[in-house]
């Protein structure tokens, strides 16, 4: 099998930004002096230094968000929390690298909307507003008109799934720059401080995986791995020389506005889009899995400061995913071997939410 292509020296500089990509100022939300607050707030009496553990981090960095006021910070408030689901095919599925058909996307948003997955009955008991974004399913998504509709869809479709990534591009850097804003326009115009984002899409997998790969340099078979014996060697195998093989093609992508124009996905994009406009607009971010973890990756490469408004929800059973988390610097908050996807995690974790806004109301 041919190197690794992530470990080819890599000599050029990054491209500039097309002027055509509009992105929103986000405040950084580093505060020392309220740090120290929240810590001698929370500190029990006769208790050890951190008690609380990672729980007095959580609540600070919530702290840090919202406390975007020349009063002093008094309690933590969540409004509105919404969930998010961006759905788009890959033209990568086409090679195989799924067990699922690719018209198992399209079935999926029909659960979503229908209110039959298991992430719809989580957001009815937490009190969560959920929105199916098309980004790019591959099929024209219509319920009959007598179905009864548990969740509206948004049209934003970029195209009919992206190309085969294997062949060329998965998609251009215009479409990149659509999906970034669409992202973007989805989130100004949802209520709340909160918001959850959620993928869904046949094949996904293997675009956050390059994304991982070359923004990090993680060697595919890390960034692809063979996870709980889900997969057999040989077929294993064959997919990680396919990805080679397409890393290989697009080594010349090194911005991260190029990588995920030729390794990306539309949903992705949307992800990162909505990742920076509700960072800019100092709202909670709930991150879910591998793939919101790989748009994290993108959002972080366009403005490193949406990082502070990011709350890592869960650690995927992927390897990946345990890879990706570990360059952010992240630390999840629950570990349950989830691989549901679709924002399950993020909605599974708001109760610790809950619990770090219950702490300061003591």
């Amino acid at each position: 099998m041919a190197l690794d292509p992530v470990f080819a020296p890599i000599t050029r500089r990054a491209p500039e930004l097309p002027a055509s990509l509009k992105l929103p100022a986000i405040k950084p939300t580093t505060d020392t002096l309220l740090e120290h607050a929240i810590q001698q707030r929370l500190a029990p009496a006769g208790a050890p230094e951190h008690a609380l553990g990672r729980m007095e981090v959580l609540v600070q960095q919530l702290a840090r968000i919202q406390s975007n006021s020349p009063l002093e910070f008094d309690l933590l408030a969540f409004e509105s929390p919404q969930l998010v689901v961006f759905a788009a095919d890959h033209g990568i599925a086409d090679e195989g690298m799924s067990d699922l058909e690719q018209s198992m996307t399209a079935e999926h948003v029909f659960q979503l909307l229908l209110g039959l997955a298991p992430v719809n009955a989580l957001a009815q008991t937490h009190g969560f507003e959920l929105t199916v974004v098309d980004a790019g399913v591959a099929t024209h998504v219509t319920l009959p008109e007598e179905a009864h509709r548990r969740a509206p869809l948004l049209p934003r479709k970029i195209g009919h799934g992206t190309r085969n990534l294997l062949l060329g591009p998965a998609m251009s850097q215009a479409q990149a720059v659509s999906a970034l804003h669409a992202g973007m326009d989805v989130v100004r115009h949802l209520p709340g401080n909160v918001i959850a984002l959620g993928d869904l899409g046949v094949a996904n997998h293997v675009s956050a995986s390059l994304l991982l790969s070359r923004l990090c340099g993680v060697p595919l078979a890390d960034a692809y791995g063979r996870d709980d014996g889900l997969l057999d060697d040989s077929l294993h195998q064959q997919r990680i020389e396919k990805l080679s093989t397409a890393a290989s093609r697009h080594r010349k992508a090194i911005g991260v506005l190029d990588v995920l124009s030729t390794m990306g996905g539309f949903e992705i994009a949307m992800m990162a889009g909505a990742m920076l406009q509700a960072a800019s607009e100092r709202r909670v971010v709930l991150v879910d899995g591998y793939v919101a973890g790989a748009a994290a990756l993108v959002a972080r490469g366009l403005n490193p400061a949406v990082t502070d408004y990011l709350v890592f929800a869960h650690r995927a059973a992927d390897t990946g995913h345990r890879m990706l988390l570990i360059h952010m610097q992240a630390l999840p908050l629950l570990d349950l071997g989830l691989r549901v996807g679709q924002g399950t995690g993020a909605l599974l974790a708001w109760p610790l939410l809950l619990a770090a806004q219950g702490l300061l109301e003591n």
